[in-house]
């Protein structure tokens, strides 16, 4: 399946403390480059999370974000153990039937022996739901990455096929093309060279009717439009393959532009330049 390297996703999880957002967005880029952006207190998954990512994506620049919002409950500050407490409790009682005249403990000095409940923002307790957002989230881009990825794919093979119709409509031409080339080429001769012998005229002829001919280029046409619909229907990164490709089918109507031998053949090949560079702008944004 096609995948495209644009895409945007968002997930959401809830816990006790409060909420974990992840944003990812992904650009066409040559190679995977990831941007992570965290919050201080949650530094300590940024290796998880670059894991998570080279392990579902290949290439793009990926900006991967994450925001935290504190329950209600848990903004208004730090807030006593109550288990502590407790047994603070419970303890003070026993000291005091074994010493009835022993003082009260201040305040200053429960807060001190009664340790505060887990900060919210602690990246230990929310390792696990964050990157399990993540993973939420990234299941979310690549499925809207493969959605794109099936319009590209679209749109690449509807090139293809009117690529494959300016081919088969010159190779239909050829044999008339080269009748056309023939005479031509004798007529230039006999104007030039009026002493040649017949048999060495039949000979350039010949020579400059196969320096024109561009039933060679037609095929290797064929060949890497064939080649290019295969990794189409590949599963993986097939974006740099595909550029190759490109390149290789623009090389070859560059060299049947070079040898037009008429008009026909001409517009033919300026249209195939044409839908070759619409080609390579889609599929820049493939993976």
């Amino acid at each position: 399946m096609t995948h495209s390297m644009t895409a945007f996703a968002r997930a959401e999880a809830s816990t006790e403390e409060g909420r974990l957002i992840w944003e990812l967005r992904s650009l066409n880029h040559r190679f995977l480059e990831a941007q992570v952006r965290l919050p201080d207190a949650f530094r300590e998954i940024e290796p998880a999370t670059r894991a998570q990512l080279r392990e579902r994506l290949q290439r793009g620049k990926v900006e991967a974000t994450l925001r935290w919002q504190p329950a209600a409950s848990a903004s208004g500050g730090p807030a006593l153990d109550p288990s502590r407490l407790a047994e603070l409790q419970v303890l003070e009682a026993q000291v005091r039937a074994a010493f009835p005249e022993a003082a009260r403990l201040s305040c200053s000095e429960v807060l001190g022996l009664c340790r505060p409940v887990q900060d919210a923002s602690d990246p230990a307790q929310h390792t696990a739901p964050a990157l399990a957002c993540l993973a939420t989230a990234l299941e979310a881009l690549l499925a809207s990455r493969a959605q794109e990825g099936a319009a590209l794919a679209a749109v690449v093979r509807e090139r293809l096929d009117q690529v494959d119709h300016q081919v088969e409509a010159l190779r239909r031409a050829l044999p008339e093309l080269r009748v056309r080339e023939r005479d031509r080429l004798q007529a230039r001769l006999a104007e030039c060279a009026t002493d040649l012998e017949p048999q060495r005229l039949e000979q350039e002829v010949v020579l400059l009717a196969q320096k024109s001919d561009i039933s060679e280029e037609l095929d290797r046409l064929v060949t890497h439009i064939q080649e290019f619909r295969r990794l189409l229907n590949q599963d993986g990164p097939i974006g740099r393959r595909l550029d190759f490709l490109t390149q290789e089918l623009n090389r070859e109507a560059n060299t049947t532009a070079s040898k037009a031998a008429g008009l026909a053949v001409t517009d033919a090949a300026i249209e195939l330049k044409v839908l070759i560079e619409q080609i390579r702008e889609q599929i820049q944004n493939i993976e």
